[in-house]
C-alpha cells in the first residue's frame, strides 16, 4: 500500500473529500486499513464514502460525516447531482474529442467489464464524453491525456471503454496495456450540492508522478 499521507481537499462538519492513493481500498474493510477506517477517528466517528474509485485508481473521494449527510449525498448521486471529472493518460492517439456509448456487462466471477452488443439481464448502458488535452511520446509510448466527463458511473466504465475504443488507459493490464506502470486514471474534480448549506461545492486536484507530470507541468 502507498505510504504517502493522506491530503485531505474539503472537510467541514458534514463533508470530508479525501484524495485516495492508489492501492487504497475506497471502502471500509475488515482489516481497517481501508481509506475511510483511515479517516475515522482522526476525522470523526462516522466516514461514508458516497462513489467508489477502482482499487488501482487514485482521486478525489466523497464521504460524509454523518447518517444525515449521507442520506442527502447519495440522493443527490442517484438523481445526477454530483459530477465527477476525471484524467487519464492513455495508449494512443485519441480523437480531439468524443463520446463513447457502450453496453456493458459486469462478470462478477472474473472481476471484469465486457462490453456486449445486445441487452441482457445484467446489461447496462454505459456513457461518457472527453476531450484530448495533449499528446506525447514518452518512455512508454505514445500516450494521450483525456479529460473524461461520466454520463453513467458503471464498474470499471472509463477502462473498458477506452479499451474498447483502442486507447488503453496506460498500466490498465487487466483491459489492454502492455506496460507495468500504476493505472493512468484519477479523479481530479467533484463538485457536488452540500447537504447543509444547500450551495455547490467544487473540489479540484491534480494528480503527481513521473508521467503525468510530462503532461501536466505544461498545462
Amino acid at each position: 500500500m502507498n505510504s504517502e499521507p493522506l491530503k485531505i481537499l474539503w472537510e467541514d462538519e458534514d463533508v470530508i473529500v479525501p484524495e485516495k492513493l492508489p492501492l487504497l481500498n475506497s471502502e471500509h474493510t475488515e482489516d481497517q486499513k481501508g481509506l475511510p477506517d483511515l479517516l475515522t477517528g482522526p476525522h470523526g466517528d462516522y466516514i461514508a464514502p458516497i462513489h467508489r474509485l477502482d482499487f488501482g485508481v487514485g482521486g478525489l473521494l466523497l464521504c460524509a460525516k454523518n447518517q444525515k449527510a449521507a442520506a442527502s449525498l447519495s440522493r443527490a448521486l442517484l438523481e445526477g447531482k454530483i459530477k465527477k471529472e476525471y484524467l487519464a493518460l492513455v495508449h494512443g492517439k485519441t480523437p480531439d474529442s468524443g463520446r463513447l456509448k457502450d453496453l456493458l456487462f459486469y462478470d462478477r466471477k472474473a472481476g471484469k467489464s465486457f462490453v456486449t452488443d445486445r441487452v441482457r439481464k445484467g446489461v447496462k448502458e454505459a456513457r461518457l464524453s472527453y476531450e484530448r488535452l495533449g499528446t506525447l511520446i514518452t518512455p512508454a509510448g505514445e500516450l494521450s491525456l483525456v479529460r473524461i466527463f461520466p454520463e453513467t458511473g458503471r464498474t470499471h466504465q472509463i477502462r473498458v471503454q477506452f479499451s474498447h475504443a483502442g486507447y488503453p488507459l496506460l498500466g490498465d493490464r487487466k483491459y489492454g496495456s502492455k506496460v507495468s506502470h500504476p493505472i493512468g486514471l484519477f479523479c481530479t474534480r467533484l463538485t457536488f450540492p452540500h447537504p447543509a448549506a444547500k450551495k455547490m461545492i467544487s473540489v479540484e486536484s491534480l494528480p503527481r508522478g513521473d508521467v503525468w507530470d510530462l503532461f501536466l507541468q505544461n498545462q
